[in-house]
């Protein structure tokens, strides 16, 4: 960490960090530049570096940390549509469909052009059950940046079911033996009750989730303990995440390994030092 830089620039390096996809550092450069910058009067500063401390934290998954950042921009920024598409992010990561959507609908009124706000705007009406105008905001986005908003790849219900099918046979003998007792189901999307559950919640975008306690141990509190432990992978989250068919396909065994992971008791850091983040 810089200990001789201004706030200010503590604020681009911040900046720079997050271009760069590095969040932790970015989320590290932020608070000490607020810190540095709380000792003056510049508010401005300030406002910028709690969107900046905001935007690391969502990407890192603590949403609601995120938006109570992002809030302090909006007061400050009440016109800036970049802070408020972050607020709608945050929104949408907390499962306040309607909120999120009532304002990407205002920064698209600004900015009918913004492909971010149709795609987010069109995954938030999904959830509220409005299909025809999420299909529409989803298909304005893949027009506006198709890299960005890519064709969903599709599997028919039986074909997705035989990749986890396969991807199961993959896994070696002990550990299908472990997971004899385990149910492994493909769902839709996740429900909203089972995202909030989570203390930070979990993304609407999950790809996949472990209901139950790890291999060994049923002494947790987590109120998913009262059923029988299962893994459950979302079809639609999987699809809309890959660019093609081998993408979807390897995403689907890694996701699968990844809740296994979970079962057999790892924590976030372990599967992702096996590459399984």
């Amino acid at each position: 960490m810089p200990t001789n830089l201004t706030a200010a620039a503590l604020l681009d390096e911040a900046q720079d960090a997050l271009e760069a996809g590095d969040a932790e550092r970015a989320l590290d450069l932020a608070i000490e530049g607020a810190r540095l910058a709380g000792r003056g009067d510049d508010d401005e500063l300030q406002a910028r570096l709690a969107f900046v401390e905001g935007q690391a934290r969502l990407a890192l998954g603590d949403s609601r940390a995120a938006l109570e950042r992002i809030a302090v921009a909006v007061r400050a920024f009440p016109d800036d549509l970049d802070v408020r598409a972050e607020e709608a992010g945050a929104l949408y990561e907390l499962a306040r469909f309607e909120e999120a959507a009532d304002l990407l609908e205002r920064i698209l009124q600004e900015d009918p052009e913004d492909a971010g706000a149709h795609g987010l705007l069109g995954l938030c009406l999904e959830r509220l059950g409005r299909i025809d105008a999420a299909e529409r905001h989803l298909a304005r986005a893949r027009e506006l940046a198709s890299e960005d908003f890519p064709d969903a790849v599709s599997l028919s219900p039986d074909a997705f079911e035989k990749v986890v099918e396969d991807a199961l046979a993959e896994l070696p003998e002990p550990v299908r033996r472990y997971l004899e007792n385990v149910a492994v189901t493909v769902e839709d999307l996740p429900e909203v009750e089972e995202l909030l559950a989570s203390d930070p919640p979990h993304s609407p975008s999950i790809l996949g989730i472990f209901r139950g306690s790890p291999l060994g141990d049923k002494a947790s509190m987590d109120p998913w303990n009262h059923f029988p432990s299962s893994i459950a992978l979302f079809q639609r989250n999987l699809e809309r995440y890959a660019r093609d068919r081998e993408e979807l396909l390897e995403e689907i065994r890694v996701t699968l390994l990844h809740e296994v992971g979970h079962f057999l008791g790892l924590d976030e850091d372990q599967l992702r030092d096996l590459g399984l983040d």
